[in-house]
């Protein structure tokens, strides 16, 4: 069957989305980006905040459209499918099949009975990668057992389970041997890699294996939690030169009042003095948070708090939200809920900080010249846009807009002179050495 495959939310759920289509790559489907060919549509969808769930709605109706064309089957996975399936089967009957998380194991049995044709078990076959070819995440855990008061991942995907490091390792050398010069670590808490697995591995184990992999130029790490940055940790990566100094650090807030709250570990005391341990370990480390504002019982002291410590810190990336009630979280029960406009005010306010910031510490970058990963070229002026070590493949934390008297191939590094300073972009030109 030609079928289109369309994945929402975060990149955990991509990664979800890209072995399933491999499974159906093998399995002898075509896999086609116009809904208007598709035979069947396959939709992964998130189910984490609010506008997520309205994004995965409006995608499942629009794509229904299509079932007065040629569209035989319209199928929804994913956490939305997890956390509402029984509601959505009996609101959305234009969806001929809704499959959970914990029906993953029998996915191909599920598949095969709704396509018609034998499938290869969910996560045996080859990814099919959807991003640039040249960079890729590798997913080493699934679920969450931190259990933040506001946070809905441990009742959808279940708590933290370590993937066997054979089994990541094996991966990690398949994408290489693809052309993926990028590897992106990812879990929803990567820092508890190995603690519920019986063999003495941890984080630091899966980069060691990972830079030692031939083809693989640069390894990222994301979603690290506060308190399980330690100094090994730091140590251990700043010897590993295919390590990126990128350090994902979601804070969440910086009262003491507020993380008790929300059942975050690591004060911003601790966390102050590891990115103090990090600045000692790399002359440009990229720091990045996330904080949310507006949470229950959050009053102006609090609010000051957390604008310290932004000030103190000095993240060079920060993305910042309002605070969403979760279904079945304690949060959604706490009173003293914020108002919608001053949690919009509070995030506005600190949004404009972090612009200041981001541009100070873009502005100490000038002069310098750093390592940029080319990914694409503007058609009129030729310029052409690339990440350094900054920035992450999430289109968060800016690019790098740089001029070359030479052709440069996409997915190639080269060496850039910063020359100008935005508030999340760098500009430069290409240089030789």
């Amino acid at each position: 069957m030609k079928i289109g495959f369309i994945s929402l939310g975060c990149s955990k759920n991509l990664v979800d989305s890209e072995n399933m289509m491999g499974m159906l790559n093998v399995g002898g489907h075509e896999l086609v980006n116009d809904p208007s060919l598709a035979q069947a549509i396959i939709i992964n969808t998130c189910g984490f905040i609010d506008p997520a769930k309205e994004e995965a709605i409006n995608t499942i109706l629009e794509m229904a459209e299509y079932k007065q064309d040629k569209l035989e089957k319209l199928i929804v996975v994913g956490c939305l499918a997890q956390r509402y399936k029984k509601d959505l089967e009996k609101e959305l009957i234009e969806v001929d099949r809704f499959i959970s998380i914990k029906e993953y194991p029998h996915l191909h049995e599920i598949l095969a009975e709704e396509l018609g044709v034998q499938l290869a078990s969910y996560g045996k076959s080859e990814r099919v990668l959807s991003g640039k070819p040249w960079s890729a995440y590798l997913k080493i855990a699934e679920g969450c057992s931190n259990c933040c008061t506001y946070c809905a991942i441990p009742l959808i995907r279940g708590g933290n389970v370590s993937f066997p490091m054979h089994q990541i390792v094996n991966e990690a050398n398949a994408l290489a041997n693809k052309g993926v010069k990028e590897l992106v670590i990812i879990a929803q808490d990567t820092t508890k890699y190995g603690v519920d697995l019986s063999e003495d591995v941890t984080l630091l184990t899966i980069l060691k294996e990972c830079n030692a992999i031939e083809g693989i130029h640069w390894i990222r790490v994301l979603y690290m939690y506060p308190d399980e940055i330690n100094e090994t940790l730091i140590e251990g990566m700043a010897k590993l030169n295919k390590v990126l100094p990128y350090f994902d650090i979601p804070m969440q807030h910086a009262s003491a009042k507020m993380l008790k709250l929300m059942n975050r570990r690591g004060s911003k005391e601790e966390v102050t003095s590891t990115i103090e341990s990090i600045r000692k370990h790399y002359k440009f480390p990229a720091l990045r948070t996330t904080f949310i504002v507006g949470f229950p019982y959050e009053n102006e002291q609090d609010f000051s708090e957390m604008k310290q410590f932004i000030q103190d810190v000095k993240w060079n990336s920060m993305g910042a939200f309002t605070y969403s009630p979760e279904d079945d979280t304690p949060a959604n029960l706490m009173e003293d809920q914020i108002e919608e406009s001053l949690k919009e005010t509070r995030l506005n306010e600190i949004m404009a900080m972090q612009k200041e910031i981001s541009l100070a510490n873009n502005e100490s970058l000038i002069g310098e010249v750093i390592e940029v990963l080319v990914e694409k070229q503007e058609g009129l002026l030729g310029r052409y846009f690339g990440r350094s070590s900054f920035n992450a493949p999430d289109d968060v934390d800016g690019k790098v807009i740089f001029t070359s008297p030479r052709v440069i191939e996409f997915g190639s590094f080269i060496n850039v002179k910063i020359t100008k300073a935005l508030a999340y972009d760098l500009i430069g030109e290409a240089v030789d050495s």
